[in-house]
């Protein structure tokens, strides 16, 4: 199961209420979920991926947002389980790759990549899939990838250029899930955007008034987290854990009881 971008406080409520009755119905082998914007909608902390993590998210991805506070920068460096995108140039704090571990003891290799289409100017996310997949595939048949970034196109292009290398690519950072999950010719499951873990009442997750202010008259204003109308998304994939081929890819969306809470 792969768990769209967590938005807040919203987004953790949702994961830690309907996470271990997801993991049990649809009987989840490993759990990813991209957690970048857990802290208060940018960013996250050492205490909030350990909260994540023991709830039963095996590994946490992220994205542009990662730097977004200090204390989580030297504690990349400690906990295995969250990674940054790997195509950050080389002395990056952290890692954007690893070889994990299912329930049932199968490997399974993540990558995290970021795009730069409408994005920082970063290595090349598709010569750097390539080389890190090499790396991953000598010891895990099964290999997911996050890819964070913003144009359409660019994910896309990246799910082409993978199909058959990986076992899926997930697109992340838009917060708004597309409907074109698939399953490529070559056994790669793709889709261009999972979605978000939070308050679907909103912009992105981010208050509808605050949002709607910014672009009637174009002045910043910090971006206050939403708090209704929460959704845990993301999608289920069926992995073939002999030759890494994707079966199937299920997109999921599963309310939380409406109600308000703070960041």
């Amino acid at each position: 199961m792969f768990i769209g971008d967590i938005v807040g406080k919203a987004g953790r409520k949702a994961l830690l209420t309907l996470l271990e009755g997801l993991i049990e119905r649809e009987g989840i082998d490993f759990t990813i979920a991209n957690g970048e914007n857990a802290a208060g909608g940018i960013g996250i902390t050492p205490i909030i991926s350990r909260e994540i993590l023991e709830k039963g998210v095996d590994v946490i991805t992220s994205g542009n947002h990662i730097w977004a506070k200090k204390e989580i920068i030297p504690f990349l460096d400690v906990e295995e389980r969250i990674l940054r995108p790997a195509n950050y140039p080389d002395g990056a704090p952290g890692r954007g790759s690893g070889i994990f571990a299912t329930r049932k003891g199968e490997k399974i290799g993540v990558l995290n990549l970021e795009g730069r289409v409408f994005m920082k100017t970063l290595d090349c996310p598709f010569t750097r899939a390539e080389k890190e997949l090499t790396e991953l595939k000598r010891k895990a048949h099964c290999t997911v990838v996050d890819f964070h970034a913003e144009a359409t196109s660019e994910k896309m292009a990246l799910g082409w250029f993978l199909d058959g290398k990986a076992s899926a690519v997930l697109g992340t950072h838009t917060h708004v899930q597309t409907s074109d999950e698939r399953v490529l010719p070559g056994g790669t499951a793709y889709i261009t955007d999972v979605g978000m873990t939070g308050p679907i009442g909103s912009v992105i997750g981010i208050k509808r008034e605050v949002a709607i202010e910014r672009f009637l008259t174009q002045m910043p204003r910090k971006f206050d987290v939403a708090s209704r109308e929460i959704e845990l998304q993301g999608v289920i994939l069926e992995i073939n854990a002999h030759d890494g081929r994707s079966e199937s890819i299920r997109r999921l969306k599963v309310p939380l009881d409406d109600e308000r809470i703070g960041r």
